[in-house]
């Protein structure tokens, strides 16, 4: 059931993000759909949970303890307590694209039930990221896109809006990483769902550490890239073994 109230759900997944408030302050500013923030957080020493004032905002600050294990762990603990209609997943470290979240709440609303903030159509970029892990994301995408069905430019992403019935209807299956991200876009797509792209930007982060492993889950990526490019050359449907219902009802 959606929250009447807000409108979206912003996950952002955390790790001693001290400069969180900066954050908060930009989210405050320029997003004006009515939102809730579900902050995801692994244990109770995380140096994010000191780093703010609640009482400084007019949105609701949740703070939602990951049950599992790693970032995607956190992520799918913060599913599991959405209640927006809209849930977007939001990185703690970008503080340059706060401006577009009323945007996709837009595509959204337009009957999209994932939009996604794209680096590489025009108006998005890509700055300042390490060699290796631009050459493997750009393959990725730009080969997905002219040799499969799936219709962005831009398929990694951990940065996503999907819909609460959507989430709600699909198993996620993958457990490392932000795997998550391509997974339901991809199954998406299989789905004949529809996907809406916005410009974004994005660039390394200034502070703190990143949490992307760009060589231990090349090869839980690579399971979802194969998958989009069943979906299209082996006309795989949601009917067929890959895509079937679990025993609670999800799709998977």
């Amino acid at each position: 059931m959606s929250d009447s109230k807000n409108k979206i759900d912003i996950i952002i997944p955390v790790f001693n993000e001290v400069h969180i408030a900066k954050l908060f302050d930009l989210l405050e500013k320029d997003v004006s759909s009515k939102f809730r923030v579900l902050l995801c957080y692994d244990d109770e020493s995380d140096k994010t949970l000191t780093s703010y004032n609640e009482k400084s905002y007019n949105f609701r600050i949740f703070k939602i303890k990951n049950k599992y294990i790693g970032p995607q762990g956190a992520i799918l603990s913060g599913f599991e307590e959405c209640k927006s209609e809209a849930v977007i997943v939001y990185p703690a470290d970008d503080f340059i694209n706060t401006k577009i979240l009323d945007l996709m709440y837009e595509k959204y609303l337009m009957g999209n039930d994932v939009v996604v903030p794209s680096r590489f159509i025009q108006g998005g970029a890509m700055r300042n990221c390490p060699l290796i892990k631009s050459i493997l994301v750009r393959l990725a995408s730009f080969s997905l896109f002219y040799l499969s069905s799936i219709s962005v430019k831009d398929v990694s992403n951990g940065f996503r809006l999907f819909s609460l019935k959507y989430l709600n209807m699909v198993k996620i299956e993958s457990t490392k990483g932000f795997t998550f991200s391509i997974e339901l876009l991809v199954k998406a797509n299989r789905l004949g769902l529809s996907i809406a792209e916005v410009p974004s930007c994005w660039e390394e982060r200034k502070f703190g550490k990143s949490r992307f492993k760009t060589y231990q889950w090349v090869f839980n990526y690579l399971r979802w890239y194969l998958y989009a490019l069943e979906t299209f050359w082996l006309r795989k449907s949601p009917n067929t073994v890959k895509l079937k219902r679990s025993k609670n009802g999800l799709l998977v």
